[in-house]
């Protein structure tokens, strides 16, 4: 019986009066941490035009995490897919994996990472939207496939290697593909949560085996604020808190200090909103964690958790994955669930 594999979502967070290379070098350093911690995987996310997230140029940083760690698995969550053409992706994944042979995933998602008009300038005259998303997968797959000799274009490096691919997403339409291509599916819960369970019985329910998986495997978001003590917490919580607020207000920015309340700080609409978006969060002392990390995998019976935390000081985060990996390792097969035969992607 295997115990529930947790990872790391990490968006590259650019601290007020920090920058980038600040942001490079401290995910780095946590992602050595995580190695060292049991985590599973380390994945960065694409997002443009965003003052507080560096990791726009997502294979890039992939290369850079992946070259700093020697075992944990790196990869995108995600990677837009229609922000680029498929052969591009599968290129810049093909030559990490041949860098970094049997440790790169590449996690693809179907929306912008970004507002529309940056994705209007992300995409120029590419023609690709979310509407053939399908079909640029499918396009995609086949570049890491070995190649037959008339196969016109070819993925180099990239052919040929064996690259897992996961479906993300945030509603059904990911859920449902997921399935019915039988690839793994991870739903972003974190800031995400309304069609949770709906897109996790969905998957479940119509996943077809394929040869990149035989049964459905699920990771699902959470953000994890852990300290010494829940007060501690929910004060480190506040950074977050604030820049969804900015976000919302159309004004996104670099990742805020904590403060010691939120109350002024947020309208009673705007508090209403952040709470049920960020209702996947599990923010308070150890204890606190474990009890609704118990909670959280029972109701979801998640194969996997990814775990995203914008904490800003470095410390602190830190120190918030390292109290959660100790709270894992107390965890029991019974707390988590059964998961004999369960395979990991």
């Amino acid at each position: 019986m295997n115990k529930i594999p947790f990872s790391v979502l990490d968006l590259a967070p650019i601290r007020a009066g920090d920058t980038a290379t600040d942001a490079f070098h401290n995910s780095l350093d946590l992602a050595q941490h995580a190695e060292r911690w049991g985590y599973q995987r380390y994945w960065l996310a694409e997002h443009h035009n965003m003052p507080g997230i560096a990791s726009a140029a997502t294979s890039v940083v992939i290369g850079y995490i992946a070259g700093g760690t020697t075992t944990i698995r790196v990869g995108s969550g995600g990677v837009m897919l229609p922000n680029q053409a498929p052969l591009v992706i599968a290129e810049q994944f093909g030559t990490l994996e041949s860098l970094y042979p049997g440790r790169i995933d590449l996690g693809v998602g179907r929306a912008p990472g970004s507002d529309q008009r940056t994705a209007r300038a992300l995409r120029r005259n590419l023609g690709s939207s979310g509407d053939t998303f399908p079909q640029d997968l499918l396009e995609l797959q086949s570049y890491f496939i070995p190649t037959s000799p008339n196969q016109g274009v070819h993925a180099v490096p990239g052919h040929g290697l064996h690259i897992p691919v996961w479906l993300l997403g945030s509603s059904d339409f990911s859920a449902r593909l997921a399935a019915e291509l039988g690839l793994p599916f991870a739903f972003a819960s974190h800031f995400a949560p309304d069609y949770l369970y709906h897109a996790l019985d969905l998957y479940r329910r119509n996943f077809k085996p394929s040869s990149s998986l035989d049964r459905p495997y699920a990771m699902v978001g959470v953000n994890v604020f852990a300290a010494d003590t829940d007060a501690e917490a929910q004060r480190l919580f506040t950074s977050l808190q604030q820049q969804f607020v900015n976000l919302a207000r159309g004004t996104p920015g670099q990742l805020p200090p904590p403060v010691d309340s939120m109350d002024g700080r947020w309208s009673a609409v705007e508090q209403a909103h952040l709470e049920h978006m960020m209702r996947f969060s599990l923010v308070g002392s150890p204890d606190t964690i474990r009890a609704g990390l118990t909670t959280m995998l029972a109701e979801t019976a998640a194969d996997e958790l990814i775990v995203a935390a914008q904490i800003y000081d470095h410390a602190a985060r830190l120190r918030s994955y390292e109290l959660l990996a100790q709270v894992r390792d107390s965890l029991t097969v019974t707390d988590q669930r059964e998961r004999e035969g369960v395979d990991q992607p």
